[in-house]
């Protein structure tokens, strides 16, 4: 028999974690539909900050730069973790046991020393310009790859050899094999991987600014330089912006649990 007071404990330490994590942001997203320049101040209803964040020509560009970034990034980070951890599965064990030691150290290792590294040995030893984008794809595409491949590795693991055998014997190449038995099975893999991808490119601060060009910037970076004397308004609409992520996070995550439970029933 389940034990009530035990039960009441774990469903108020859920809560009060729950509590912890989004009240914030609860927060943030109310005062974004007021007229409010300081939290806790007016709180009349007004859209100016949505209205802003969408009209000034500064933070769509920002918007606009930070995606097409997070795609390119993660596109190309998707494709290397993949190729990555095919290969190592059909690899020996002493290279497995190589590459999942070494993958894991950029994944342990501090963003700002990652940064910094890439930094010297795109652009002081390779001599790459900063001012173009190419060190910072690099940069990202290094931070994000390995995650890639810690979300492809474990569906490998967890695939049918045999599927990929009977392919063959049943005519298939191994090129057609491996994209008509292998892909399909490490697709939640990959899209998982395509997605951590994403979010570490639209967050990341540190390897973004010692890689960047001047001239470019993220949400991360916006956001951090906007609390440094920008006007008023544009750090308002920063709250805009926020909520408009959180939403999009919340509608994205809500959309893939129904998808996943649609192919339960079925």
């Amino acid at each position: 028999m389940v034990n009530k007071k035990n039960t009441i404990f774990s469903n108020l330490i859920f809560w009060l974690v729950i509590i912890f994590l989004y009240f914030p942001v609860l927060i943030l997203a109310f005062y974004s539909f007021t007229d409010a320049s300081m939290l806790g101040q007016s709180k009349h209803f007004s859209l100016d900050n949505y209205v802003t964040l969408f009209t000034e020509s500064t933070l769509t560009s920002m918007m606009v730069s930070t995606l097409v970034l997070a795609m390119v990034v993660s596109v190309i980070s998707t494709l290397l973790g993949t190729v990555g951890a095919v290969s190592v599965y059909y690899s020996g064990n002493k290279v497995k046991g190589f590459v999942d030691f070494t993958n894991q150290i950029p994944v342990v290792n501090a963003d700002v020393v990652t940064g910094f590294s890439v930094c010297i040995l795109l652009i002081v030893f390779c001599k790459m310009d900063k001012a173009t984008c190419i060190p910072l794809v690099l940069a990202l595409t290094t931070l994000c790859t390995p995650f890639v491949y810690l979300s492809v590795y474990p569906r490998l693991l967890q695939m049918d050899d045999s599927l990929f055998e009977a392919a063959l014997d049943l005519g298939c190449n191994k090129k057609q094999a491996f994209f008509k038995v292998v892909i399909p099975q490490i697709s939640g893999g990959i899209i998982n991987g395509f997605l951590t991808a994403v979010t570490l490119s639209l967050d990341d601060y540190f390897i973004t600014t010692y890689t960047k060009p001047a001239s470019f910037d993220t949400i991360s970076t916006y956001v951090v330089n906007a609390t440094r004397g920008a006007q008023t308004e544009i750090k308002t609409a920063l709250w805009a912006l926020s909520t408009v992520i959180f939403l999009f996070v919340i509608a994205f995550v809500v959309f893939t649990n129904m998808g996943d439970r649609h192919e339960i029933l079925e």
